[in-house]
């Protein structure tokens, strides 16, 4: 019995996801059978890559022992770029790229100004989120960019087929998610990243390249940022200047939601999906259950508040665990 407990405490991505079965069951009784209804978990799993990409890029980052707060521009710098590109005639595949290359510039940009100077990362990349906000309203020229009628929408967002639940956007991100997972627990440099966020002197001493592992790292973040907004962009089909506000504090919110410690070196791309699955969970269940759509922020404050706090005791209990056994 302990043996098991102490399999249930390590891994806190599991109590997200006995939490997420519960609410399930909750707004199930309390939407009347319509939250597991076929269009409503349609609807679901057609917006959850473009999050869980970005909780994805911020979970790897977190486990590496740093923040980005610069994703939700990144979020919407990306496609706004991609979308000017395309109206002065250069083709989907490169734009693309050079979209990929930007979102990869400011991810170096962000690491090297946080190594180099010594400056918490939460300052760079709050900075960064100005930054890139305002490029993206000066790239617009104030309006979105109409984008092109032969875009290949049908390898990003379509349905797989007609009548389907999911869209192509959910294989890109089960296809993301397994490469990140085999990324963080088969390589060596998975082992490096958590190193490097569990004790950061120690990793260095061992002969770990700490400054390049955390670029790497914040360069991978803004990727995923980036394609994500690009999916959505794709989905809604305007380039809007907006999208992806708020979108950092969601991210931050699904990896701690799912089991990351903020300190660095502990935690999973499972538990930053079972967050995002419960965010978007709290939306759409509100909704559906008719109550105010202002408690929603409230419910993400209170999950993440309970999470940290959960955390914390689970790790603490563990230990205690571990103790009591060698005894």
């Amino acid at each position: 019995m302990k043996r098991f407990l102490k399999v249930y405490l390590d891994k806190p991505e599991l109590a997200g996801l006995a939490l997420l079965i519960i609410l399930i069951v909750l707004f199930q009784i309390k939407s009347n059978g319509v939250f597991l209804s076929f269009e409503n978990i349609r609807g679901i799993l057609g917006l959850l890559p473009e999050m869980a990409l970005v909780a994805i890029g911020v979970t790897i980052l977190m486990i590496c022992g740093e923040f980005d707060l610069s994703v939700g521009s990144v979020f919407a710098l990306m496609p706004m770029s991609m979308a000017v590109m395309l109206n002065d005639g250069i083709p989907f595949s490169l734009a693309l790229l050079l979209g990929l290359v930007l979102c990869a510039f400011i991810g170096l940009i962000n690491g090297y100004i946080t190594l180099q100077f010594s400056i918490p990362s939460f300052i760079t990349t709050l900075g960064m989120l100005f930054i890139a906000r305002s490029l993206t309203i000066v790239v617009s020229g104030g309006f979105p960019p109409l984008l092109p009628d032969d875009l290949p929408t049908w390898l990003f967002t379509d349905y797989i087929w007609q009548g389907a639940i999911l869209r192509m956007s959910f294989l890109w991100f089960v296809l993301i998610a397994v490469l990140a997972s085999a990324f963080l627990s088969l390589t060596n440099f998975g082992n490096w990243i958590r190193a490097v966020g569990g004790f950061n002197e120690a990793a260095a001493s061992m002969g770990i390249p700490v400054r390049r592992v955390k670029i790497v790292c914040f360069m991978l973040c803004s990727m995923l940022a980036g394609f994500a907004g690009l999916l959505q962009v794709l989905r809604l089909g305007s380039p809007l200047p907006s999208i992806g506000e708020g979108l950092e504090l969601q991210a931050v919110a699904a990896a701690v939601i799912g089991g990351t410690a903020l300190a660095g070196g502990i935690g999973t791309v499972f538990g930053a999906i079972i967050g995002t699955l419960l965010i978007r969970t709290i939306d759409n269940g509100l909704v559906l259950s008719r109550v105010d759509a202002n408690w929603f922020k409230f419910a993400i404050g209170m999950l993440t508040m309970f999470a940290v706090i959960a955390n914390a005791w689970m790790g603490k209990m563990s230990r205690k665990i571990k103790v009591e056994a060698h005894k």
